[in-house]
């Protein structure tokens, strides 16, 4: 393609985002990074983020993270990066009915879990347990995207999807709930519902297929206003959080602050039945019996590297002299990157003994 057929193609996806999205969706040509960098010819800045996203190490690296089950073998059951794609899409469905800005979506779902931990959150609360301190992966993932990339130099993203990165966690006990503050887009605001969409409903079908649940073992009432199956379930959440914010397409008045939300009684079911996988699957002792040794694993790796610093990888190394801080940070960041295998191998490496051919 000569230079004269990419002419002011960028400039025509940024028209037709202004001639076809809500006045109330967040824009490219309006989006803004920490550094300036010469604009691309033919994405605009939320499309490269996307790009910069998918093709990074981190999102690669989520297709061997639990996601609920430890190291699964199964080949249908869900990994973080299974996970991922899967909010996005849902994700997506809702900011194209509501003419909200698909790009920036993606791109905000593809990045927000790329903090995760190995081990899911097992290994999550495991590094916690060695820090002496909380370790969140959603400030993780906004760590890998501002700083570990491109060797200290981070993606370069745009403050939409870092805020959306960082903003999707939720505490237990509403998904509404605002544990770390509120999205200032509303595409970073679905992307906060939506994961809890993804998540309750596939992890519903991944329990199934471990056996730890059956269908008569759900909730009735959440699931008389839900719907009895997977994909009914899905699809009552998608319509309800569309239906509900219809203000958001620039057809009424929006809500002041113009908030994301699902009507009273869809949410009340979906956070029933958020608590029932809690008490059932996620605390059940038989989906958590190996998170003790997730612990001692982790606890003997960060001690491991703390005291030997000259093993991690020279990439953090230097991240961490750059920017003159404690060493854990560097261990962690080491850590936390670590696919379930790779972990494990380490840890092999490390503590279990070779054995020798005849």
């Amino acid at each position: 393609m000569s230079d004269r057929t990419h002419a002011g193609i960028r400039e025509r996806l940024e028209a037709e985002e202004r001639a076809r999205l809500s006045p109330l969706a967040a824009f490219s040509d309006s989006a803004v990074r920490e550094r300036s960098e010469q604009e691309s010819a033919v994405r605009t800045r939320f499309q490269r983020d996307r790009d910069r996203i998918l093709h990074s190490k981190p999102f690669r690296r989520l297709k061997h993270k639990t996601q609920v089950f430890i190291a699964p073998l199964g080949d249908h059951y869900r990994t973080r990066l299974t996970h991922t794609l899967e909010v996005t899409q849902i994700a997506r469905t809702v900011a194209r009915a509501l003419r909200l800005n698909e790009d920036l979506v993606e791109a905000i779902g593809l990045g927000h879990d790329l903090g995760h931990a190995p081990f899911g959150h097992a290994g999550e609360s495991a590094i916690s347990h060695a820090l002496g301190h909380s370790f969140r992966h959603n400030e993780q993932s906004r760590r890998v995207v501002e700083i570990i990339e491109k060797d200290g130099q981070g993606l370069n993203l745009t403050y939409a999807v870092r805020e959306g990165i960082y903003l999707h966690s939720k505490a237990r006990r509403d998904i509404m709930a605002t544990a770390w503050g509120v999205a200032s887009t509303l595409e970073g605001q679905i992307i906060k519902i939506t994961d809890s969409i993804a998540y309750i409903n596939h992890d519903i079908d991944d329990a199934m297929r471990a056996g730890l649940l059956k269908q008569s073992d759900l909730p009735p009432k959440p699931l008389e206003l839900l719907g009895q199956t997977h994909a009914t379930r899905i699809n009552t959440m998608i319509c309800d959080l569309i239906d509900y914010n219809w203000w958001a397409n620039g057809d009424g008045t929006p809500p002041d602050p113009p908030l994301m939300a699902m009507s009273p009684d869809i949410l009340t079911a979906t956070n029933a039945l958020r608590e029932f996988m809690y008490t059932t699957v996620y605390l059940d002792g038989r989906a958590k019996a190996d998170d003790g040794k997730v612990r001692v694993m982790i606890e003997l790796l960060y001690n491991h590297f703390m005291a030997h610093p000259e093993q991690l990888p020279e990439d953090l190394r230097q991240i961490n002299r750059e920017r003159d801080e404690p060493i854990e940070r560097a261990v962690v960041d080491y850590i936390a990157g670590m696919t379930d295998r790779y972990a494990i191998k380490v840890f092999d490496d490390l503590y279990v003994p070779r054995t020798w051919g005849a």
